[in-house]
């Protein structure tokens, strides 16, 4: 990671102007509150988002951004009827408006808060166009952790990480130098389903599974972090993030969500990162980096938090989470294949076509059809994600059939 651009006092006091990948998220929400409440620090000059337009039209005015995109060519006309007519010209879709909003000439940094595959180009488009990057896209790390990391060292550009645990990565890791680092420790809350009994998962619901106990998220993510593949998919992002190998990486459950990791050093000290699980912290620390900023939230009370408890992760309940650990040691296009079957299954899990146990059934099956291997590039790496996706869906059929 590249975090040593130099700011002087002038670039530090100036508004810092925002591109903002899939505002009308829930990351994406939370940016824009933090925005809302620095408006002396922060600007919006292009925004993108999904299929929500009454909720992005009310953004555009608030916040009147140079480029907004959608989802889809087809909304483009539902959004332009709700904005003013200097907006017609500036509305865009799909890959190529994420990219263009991504690569705004007036932005300092890009947010990269869209959820799955869809964030990877823009990301990559923005780093080259020589954009600090606030990455809250976990996917763009791992399906191309080292093609990203390659482009972030080639353009001297800032990638700062918004997701709770890797933001509390990076602040430990200011305890001391990265040559010191014994073993990075992510934290996992272990979801809704931590203490069911295993032969009961196979029952459980959407509406369970999108029940989660601490944090207020997206389905995707939800449904990713009641399987424990949110945990993987972060496994595999730090990796990449800090230069850390496999074996280097530990998860350990705590269900408080207070602990939102650690780093530990070869000489057994271990530096934790509290708070309390509110995502405006790990926002406004990448938006303001190396500053932080009062955001008027409730201090955390250790008083009364009561015990904080830790656990082994149960790798037989929740085998997404040694899946990924496996699909990161074989390299190659496996961790983007992983990606978008685990999109796939999700998706099928939350229409009700197939149960829960059967979406790390889909991707496990998924991921037997490639080979290892560790020749890849970005075309490589697109066409296995299209691949999977196809195979995944075929594995999805077999399963709903059943």
């Amino acid at each position: 990671m590249t975090d040593e651009k130099a700011t002087d006092e002038k670039d530090a006091t100036r508004v810092k102007r925002l591109s903002l990948l899939g505002s009308t998220g829930s990351i994406g929400k939370n940016v824009l509150n933090v925005v809302r409440a620095f408006p002396d620090r922060f600007s919006i000059v292009g925004l993108s988002a999904g299929r929500n337009i009454k909720e992005l039209a009310a953004q555009v005015e608030e916040f009147a951004p140079q480029w907004v995109s959608v989802a889809e060519e087809s909304l483009i006309p539902q959004l332009a009827k709700l904005l003013p007519i200097s907006y017609q010209d500036r509305i865009l879709h799909g890959d190529a408006g994420n990219c263009r909003v991504a690569t705004v000439e007036d932005a300092d940094m890009v947010v990269s808060a869209v959820v799955g595959a869809v964030g990877l180009l823009p990301t990559l488009d923005a780093i080259r166009a020589g954009k600090d990057i606030g990455l809250a896209n976990k996917e763009t790390l791992v399906m191309a952790g080292r093609l990203v990391m390659e482009e972030v060292r080639k353009h001297g550009v800032a990638l700062l990480p918004i997701d709770s645990e890797h933001s509390a990565i990076f602040q430990a890791l200011e305890a001391g130098r990265r040559s010191d680092v014994g073993m990075i420790i992510l934290t996992a809350s272990g979801g809704p389903f931590r203490t069911m009994p295993g032969d009961q998962l196979g029952d459980v619901t959407p509406a369970q599974a999108l029940a989660h106990p601490n944090w207020d998220m997206g389905q995707k993510i939800s449904i990713d972090s009641a399987t424990m593949m949110n945990k993987g998919l972060e496994v595999i992002e730090a990796c990449w993030l800090f230069a850390v190998p496999p074996e280097r990486i530990r998860v350990v459950v705590h269900p408080q969500s207070i602990v939102h990791s650690l780093v530990e050093y070869i000489d057994g000290s271990v530096v934790a990162q509290l708070g309390i699980p509110d995502m405006r912290i790990p926002i406004a620390y990448a938006l303001s980096y190396p500053e932080r900023v009062e955001l008027g939230l409730s201090r955390l009370c250790l008083a009364d938090c009561g015990n904080l408890s830790f656990e082994k992760p149960d790798y037989d309940r929740f085998p997404a989470l040694e899946l990924s650990y496996s699909v990161l040691e074989e390299g190659g296009v496996k961790p983007a294949v992983l990606n978008a079957a685990n999109e796939v299954a999700v998706a099928a899990f939350l229409a009700e076509s197939i149960g829960f146990t059967d979406i790390v059934r889909v991707v496990a099956a998924t991921l037997e059809h490639f080979e290892v291997g560790d020749d890849l590039d970005l075309e490589a790496i697109l066409a296995a994600d299209s691949r999977a996706r196809t195979l995944a869906a075929r594995e999805v059929e077999t399963l709903a059939v059943i």
